[in-house]
Order: C-alpha cells, then sequence, then structure tokens
C-alpha cells in the first residue's frame, strides 16, 4: 500500500505559479513512476505529467507543456509540479498517482483555481 498526500492548491490569478507537492509513504519502494492528473466540473481526469521514479524520464499533456514542469526527490519520496503561466482552463482538482507495477494509488486531490 502506497498513501499519497498532496499539498499546495489554492486561488490564484491567470499568469500566476503555484507548486504543488506530493508525498508517498507506505510500500514506497515499490513505486515505478509518479505523475499528476487532473479533473475539472463535468469533465474525465485527464494525465498532465508523469515522471519515472528511477531515470527520471518526464512525460507531459501537449495543453501543460513548456509551462508545467515534474520533478521529484527520492530521498523524500516527494514528487513536485510546478506550475507556470497558469490559465483559467488549469482550474481543476490535481491528483497525485504513484504506479508500483500493476497496481495504482491515488492522493485525495487538492484544488487549484484560478481566476481571470
Amino acid at each position: 500500500q502506497v498513501q499519497l498526500v498532496e499539498s499546495g492548491g489554492g486561488l490564484v490569478q491567470a499568469g500566476a505559479s503555484l507548486r504543488l507537492s506530493c508525498a508517498a509513504s507506505g510500500g514506497t519502494f515499490g513505486i515505478v513512476a509518479m505523475g499528476w492528473f487532473r479533473q475539472a466540473p463535468g469533465k474525465e481526469r485527464e494525465f498532465i505529467a508523469g515522471i519515472s521514479w528511477s531515470g527520471g524520464a518526464t512525460y507531459y499533456a501537449a495543453s501543460v507543456k513548456g509551462r508545467f514542469t515534474i520533478s521529484r526527490d527520492n530521498a523524500k519520496n516527494t514528487v513536485y509540479l510546478q506550475m507556470n503561466g497558469l490559465k483559467p482552463d488549469d482550474t481543476a482538482v490535481y491528483y497525485c498517482n504513484a504506479r508500483t507495477g500493476p497496481l495504482s494509488y491515488w492522493g485525495q486531490g487538492t484544488q487549484v483555481t484560478v481566476s481571470s
């Protein structure tokens, strides 16, 4: 079992920056990748960014590439999402995800609201 706790969400104006954090605990030795997803009201949950836990390879959705940066601190079992140039369309609940082979774990989510 892996427990994930997100933090860092909030209400900001368009153009601002936020950094989300996700701390993993429990069976972290088995984590192979972590990532961020988001879900806006009335929409499906979508992939935003992912990072390989060993090699650090990163992956981004086209909608955030160039504005968001995912990083990790293996020693702290924490993954970050630096979000720059936020837009009202980025408003959503942001969820952290961790994969340990075939299993997938989710955090409780953190709200990000971007006003115009």
